[in-house]
């Protein structure tokens, strides 16, 4: 009697890890590609080398230990993608502070339970972008701002914040500008920063990323040096990045995808950032693309399938591109496919992570076939562990789903201040209980076939909207869909697809049913097909199931 092979995969490799800090690792790659180009901004005209990339994030980092910051004391940022935030990015740690991220989208009461849960003594703003007031939104929220003076703020609502560093060249009571802050980093504040680097350590606490609260308050993902420096390594090593590289991030940088799988990835390696614009923009990034020449490209599945489907697409020569990034969703297999064809990116990877893993578990290479570059989510990273368990905590053979655990160098310290709600997904034995269900193959290939709480149980039998929504991206009339399940009396459950048709045409449920009824077993035929302009989802294009299964319930409800 044969046992089956059990669903556990390592990344044993011969590449070491980098016992580096995020300041060491960009001192040692400053020094080795000095002239090579660092950064491109270009809605802000900022071309920066190494050389002049380092020595500016040396500026604000002596700058902020000028302003009297402590190791370890967090510094929020809450803007969209800009020069200042790559900079700050390699300045607060180089600094030993801990920069929080905070999402663009966020509104007062969003600021304000961030602000206070992690401690934020400093916060960098822009006065707005688009129809969001930053500074309104903080005046609101710390009215003692208009008579405090910079760095002796003391807001009620604010308790922890004193200093406020404005991205703007308008003076404003109460905040410093950002060349301001710059100013400061002098030769004395400079000598100051040698002191404070000399102790710091690489698994020092380094960055904050609040995950979505879409089951509650958002969580403060604690990340370290070791978990950001190696992980954003070995992403560039997948798409076989090198200092000759440009990488396009259109990506927002407060979530992992921009900071981590672009400006890291990036940095490890020596190669160029190249930020399209503050906020995404299909039209603006394939100008970049084409005016840069950039060789890599990230986005989410609806940022390719935007940037395709613009009507000026074919105007722009992409020729130089061969990698990139599709990841932060399920990557629809046609689209990868126009990607690879229409896009000129033969070396695109799919990656798979989450926040809490620093972010990347999961990549394709290059060398892999096309039909594993789009039927899965490759093979582990190097120097990882992964198993999938049941509901029993025990390991389920191959090719049999299960819950995705990771284990290893780029599983965070915890969430900030949140004991109880780090002890329900890091179990005693280290692993990251990610709430994912996948299958592993017998080569080792990962796919995701859904959320715990997405999968859905009609009448006993087990669906999961993975394989519906792939199967829907194959017809001809969809664009884009999402599958999700909804209440019903008497199977518990009904398959619910919401559709995104292509431009121009119109189609029938009855058609999309019938569709689905000759290649689907019944109980995968979705009973409910709404067709819609858009999904609900949040600014990283991740797509808001709950919100659609809530509008459903509301509309199907007696």
């Amino acid at each position: 009697m044969t046992t089956a092979t059990p669903s556990y995969v390592h990344g044993a490799s011969l590449q070491p890890l980098l016992g580096e800090t995020v300041g060491g690792l960009l001192d040692r790659v400053a020094a080795k590609y000095p002239q090579r180009p660092a950064l491109v901004v270009r809605a802000q005209d900022v071309r920066l080398n190494y050389r002049e990339f380092h020595a500016e994030v040396e500026r604000v980092a002596a700058g902020l230990l000028a302003l009297g910051l402590e190791r370890g004391e967090r510094i929020g940022i809450w803007a969209p993608n800009r020069a200042e935030w790559v900079v700050l990015q390699f300045a607060a740690p180089k600094a030993g502070l801990i920069l929080v991220n905070i999402n663009p989208a966020y509104r007062t009461h969003e600021l304000e339970y961030s602000l206070n849960k992690v401690g934020c003594r400093a916060l960098v703003l822009p006065r707005r972008f688009k129809t969001s007031h930053y500074l309104a939104m903080l005046t609101e929220l710390a009215p003692e701002l208009a008579t405090a003076s910079p760095g002796q703020l003391q807001a009620a609502r604010l308790p922890a914040l004193r200093e406020v560093i404005l991205l703007d060249q308008q003076d404003e009571p109460g905040a410093r500008r950002w060349t301001q802050l710059a100013a400061l980093g002098d030769e004395a504040a400079l000598a100051l920063l040698r002191v404070r680097e000399a102790t710091l350590n690489f698994d020092d606490a380094v960055n904050i990323q609040f995950t979505s609260g879409t089951t509650g308050a958002p969580k403060g993902a604690t990340l370290t040096h070791h978990n950001i420096v190696n992980n954003g390594w070995f992403i560039g090593e997948a798409m076989r990045l090198t200092e000759q590289d440009r990488l396009c991030i259109p990506v927002p940088f407060y979530h992992c995808f921009g900071m981590v799988l672009g400006n890291l990835a990036c940095v490890t390696h020596g190669a160029c950032m190249v930020i399209p614009g503050e906020g995404f923009d299909a039209l603006t990034t394939l100008q970049c693309v084409a005016e840069e020449r950039c060789t890599g490209l990230h986005g989410v599945p609806t940022m390719f399938i935007a940037e395709l489907e613009h009507p000026r697409f074919g105007e722009f020569d992409l020729s130089s591109l061969r990698t990139g990034i599709m990841a932060g969703s399920p990557c629809p297999i046609e689209v990868m496919r126009r990607v690879v064809g229409e896009m000129h990116m033969a070396d695109v990877t799919i990656a798979y992570g989450m926040t809490e893993t620093s972010p990347v578990s999961f990549q394709t290479v290059p060398d892999d076939p096309l039909e594993r570059r789009v039927d899965s989510v490759g093979r582990i990273h190097p120097q990882l562990e992964v198993k999938l368990v049941d509901e029993a905590g025990q390991v389920v053979p191959r090719g049999t789903p299960g819950e995705l655990c990771t284990r290893g160098y780029s599983v965070m310290l915890g969430y900030w201040d949140d004991p109880a709600r780090t002890a329900e997904v890091i179990d005693e034995a280290r692993w990251m209980h990610t709430g994912d269900l996948a299958v592993i193959d017998a080569d080792g290939y990962c796919s995701i076939v859904g959320r715990l709480k997405d999968m859905i149980i009609r009448g006993g039998e087990n669906v999961y909207p993975r394989e519906i929504e792939e199967f829907l991206y194959g017809h001809p009339k969809v664009r884009d869909v999402q599958v999700f399940g909804v209440p019903d009396p008497k199977f518990g459950e009904q398959v619910c697809a919401w559709i995104v048709l292509r431009d121009g045409v119109s189609a029938s449920v009855a058609e999309i049913q019938d569709h689905c009824r000759h290649h689907l077993a019944y109980y995968k035929v979705p009973h409910y097909v709404r067709f819609v302009d858009a999904f609900p989802m949040t600014v990283t294009g991740k797509i808001q199931k709950y919100l659609m299964r809530d509008a459903m319930a509301a509309e199907l409800a007696p």
